[in-house]
């Protein structure tokens, strides 16, 4: 029995955060109601039309620079012809002949090595609407919504050189990055923002020859990706294996049953036409116009890493986990520029931030608890307000509640002690309780006086100061 490999490509496809749509000017404000922002022309009526969204256009060239592409000098855009109910016009515009960006590349980090994934090409088209199947039981329709029908869209299109799960999710992950700090969409991926297209085909281990590949639609998700990847890989070895051809066709992820089904062979795909759109005249991406997008790109990932070095005074490890994802880089420097602690925010950033991050699988963005209110819990603890075991208490509820830190410590009575003859009177009756720890100090056990320290604290309910808990315990037993 032959032993299999996969080969993996992706076409990725991201909407633009251009504040209208690519040829017209409806908005593109996400939740509104069904077909509230269209018109004539998004709308596929006969006689209208489009005029050309220079956004766009130097949203794509920037993503193309960013991939290391060769910037084409003339640029079209051809009528990529089919029926289907979210497309009004019957036909959709995309690029074919003359895509923006050419022959890039872009570099991942995979388990400490690095791979290399070339791009075929970077174009720039208008999206289609969506199709809305209503969760009724014996339904026989579908309702069409347009209001995404003309959004700017990128696609990117890559050659198949990703080998297995690891390097697809690196490549997955360091696209979605780059398109975010790069700032021409916000990539979010519950709203269809970012979308992934998997090519996959398998070959026995050790040659070299391409095998027929199945193309997995509409993924919005790098999980559901990474699980068509897995079940494509044993689908198509098992065939093999039994002596039969794989059929090139484009299949859908059945989440249901954890499986792909099939969705058309190309075979019996229909011939999109493709010709140049009459209403569009041809683009000319000047030297000049190309080194001025360039010239305003934002920074960039390891420029950032940098800076947060430098600036922040941050070890390497940090700034690099820091900087990991645009959002995350964001939330932090709002905190800093909050409340002028860089490591001691980089310390909850990386310990307590991230872990509720990956638990709740959300983006910074989206934290319940903002980067104003985590700079006020470690201005409270630098202000000797709370301490650090209260302060992981007040970040919980933070988070759990959505109150604000300050409202917490203040309604619940949680302002750390640091009055002198309180603390002192707990500190007598712990040193009275506890005369195996006192007699452990005395004899030169320094380490037990952290424990008479955590009986002073638990009486206090946290409350105490250690600091002065320490200084306290140490003066009264050298006495």
């Amino acid at each position: 029995m032959a032993t299999y490999e996969p080969v993996i490509g992706f076409e990725v496809h991201t909407e633009l955060s251009t504040a209208t749509k690519i040829f017209c000017g409806c908005d593109i404000t996400y939740g509104a109601p069904p077909n509230t922002q269209v018109c004539p022309i998004c709308l596929g009526m006969p006689g209208v039309l489009p005029v050309l969204n220079r956004q766009a256009i130097e949203y794509t060239i920037r993503t193309a620079i960013a991939l290391n592409c060769e910037i084409t000098e003339r640029t079209v855009f051809d009528r990529k012809n089919y029926y289907y109910p979210d497309l009004p016009k019957n036909y959709q515009i995309s690029q074919n002949y003359a895509s923006l960006g050419l022959n890039g590349y872009v570099d991942l980090d995979v388990n400490g090595t690095t791979k290399r994934v070339r791009i075929n090409n970077v174009h720039l088209e208008e999206d289609a609407g969506k199709l809305i199947h209503p969760d009724i039981p014996g339904a026989d329709y579908s309702l069409v919504d347009l209001n995404r029908a003309g959004t700017a869209l990128i696609e990117i299109v890559s050659e198949p050189d990703i080998d297995n799960a690891d390097e697809a999710l690196a490549y997955m992950q360091t696209l979605k990055n780059l398109l975010e700090y790069i700032e021409v969409s916000d990539c979010k991926m519950q709203e269809g923002r970012l979308r992934f297209e998997v090519n996959i085909s398998v070959r026995e281990v050790g040659t070299k020859t391409l095998g027929t590949k199945v193309e997995i639609k509409n993924l919005n998700s790098m999980k559901t990706a990474l699980k068509c990847i897995e079940y494509e890989t044993r689908r198509q070895s098992d065939a093999l294996n039994r002596g039969e051809k794989i059929i090139q066709e484009t299949r859908l992820w059945d989440e249901a049953v954890g499986a792909t089904r099939a969705m058309r062979s190309k075979e019996d795909a229909h011939d999109y036409r493709y010709f140049p759109d009459p209403d569009l005249v041809e683009v000319h991406i000047t030297p000049e116009w190309r080194e001025e997008v360039r010239a305003h790109l934002p920074e960039l990932q390891d420029a950032k890493r940098r800076r947060f070095v430098e600036e922040y005074g941050l070890p390497e490890y940090d700034a690099r986990v820091l900087t990991s994802a645009k959002k995350t880089a964001t939330y932090y420097e709002h905190a800093v520029a909050a409340h002028k602690n860089p490591k001691s925010l980089s310390n909850w950033m990386m310990t307590e931030v991230l872990r509720e991050l990956n638990a709740r699988d959300v983006e910074a963005d989206e934290f319940p608890l903002k980067s104003e209110g985590l700079a006020s819990i470690v201005r409270m603890i630098d202000e000797g307000k709370i301490s650090g075991k209260i302060a992981k208490d007040v970040f919980a509820k933070a988070v759990e509640t959505g109150r604000a830190p300050e409202e917490i410590v203040q309604s619940e009575g949680l302002l750390q002690v640091s009055d002198t003859g309180e603390i002192e009177k707990f500190v007598d009756e712990a040193i009275a309780e506890n005369p195996d720890m006192v007699a452990k100090i005395q004899g030169g056990n320094a380490k037990t006086i952290q424990a008479l320290v955590g009986q002073v604290m638990k009486k206090s309910r946290g409350k105490a100061n250690p600091a002065l808990v320490n200084e306290l315990i140490n003066r009264k037993l050298q006495s």
